[in-house]
């Protein structure tokens, strides 16, 4: 089990250089880590994209390649620490072997597996196969379903999703953007308490860093009265995930509905 953690956490990061479509160069790897400290980020969790298309992410050498960056940061003097994690495809998810899979979970810690919401179509099974995902002995954390035009369309499938004990966590940028789609869903969903965690995705120092408190300053701005709901989903929630624990109660939100929420049609 990892050591209790502190201070903000970034759940969903690909700050791997060269394995996926995250940065290119070790420097960037680097430069994202500093980035990320400054913003008050204090634990960052690695999880480069785990299905065939990136056949240079190899689970087995995740661990190392996390180890290796954390202490070339600790070196730095940057206060932040990297941990292990993937993004993983529902396919992978599904048919990868059990104990290669419990490699890539969250903070390494067997159990909480942060699986992708395809960004192109999602089949009619998509709520059986996230089952299935359970059913071999994961808690599912569904990364930025807030991208998909089948939810977006129908928030409402979404949130039976969650209310079937799948994790939800969404991109912190999004929120800053009301008025798009995803940004749109992003809103309904927390409003309904479907969300549990935020995150920044982030790819490179300069493709949507890896600034949580930038995204957290914008989402505000949206929503003042949701500001301890929103520290809640990138302080306690992941925290409790990364131990692989239950999640602590949230904070009680009722947004303001400064405009009608209307079907993402």
């Amino acid at each position: 089990m990892m050591p209790p953690v502190s201070g903000r956490v970034d759940l969903h990061n690909h700050v791997l250089h060269g394995i996926d479509d995250g940065p290119a160069t070790i420097e960037d790897s680097l430069a994202m880590g500093i980035m990320a400290a400054r913003d008050g980020t204090r634990v960052l969790a690695a999880t480069p994209h785990v299905r065939e298309d990136y056949p240079g992410v190899q689970p087995a050498e995740l661990a190392g390649r996390v180890a290796a960056l954390d202490a070339q940061l600790s070196e730095r003097g940057v206060d932040i620490r990297i941990v292990s994690g993937g993004e993983v495809a529902l396919v992978d998810a599904l048919e990868r072997p059990e104990a290669e899979l419990r490699t890539v979970t969250l903070g390494a810690n067997g159990s909480d597996l942060l699986v992708e919401t395809p960004h192109h179509g999602l089949s009619p099974s998509f709520e059986e196969l996230l089952a299935g995902v359970s059913a071999r002995g994961f808690r599912v954390v569904l990364a930025h379903p807030e991208i998909s035009r089948e939810l977006q369309r129908d928030p409402e499938r979404l949130g039976r999703i969650a209310d079937a004990g799948m994790l939800v966590q969404v991109t912190a940028s999004a929120l800053g953007a009301p008025r798009s789609r995803a940004g749109r869903l992003a809103w309904r969903a927390i409003g309904e308490g479907w969300v549990h965690v935020l995150a920044s995705d982030a790819h490179s120092p300069s493709w949507r860093p890896p600034t949580l408190a930038v995204a957290l300053d914008a989402a505000r701005a949206v929503h003042p009265e949701a500001a301890a709901t929103l520290e809640w989903m990138v302080t306690e929630a992941p925290r409790a995930i990364l131990a692989g624990e239950p999640l602590p109660p949230r904070p009680p939100l009722e947004l303001k509905r400064r405009s009608r929420w209307r079907r993402l049609g």
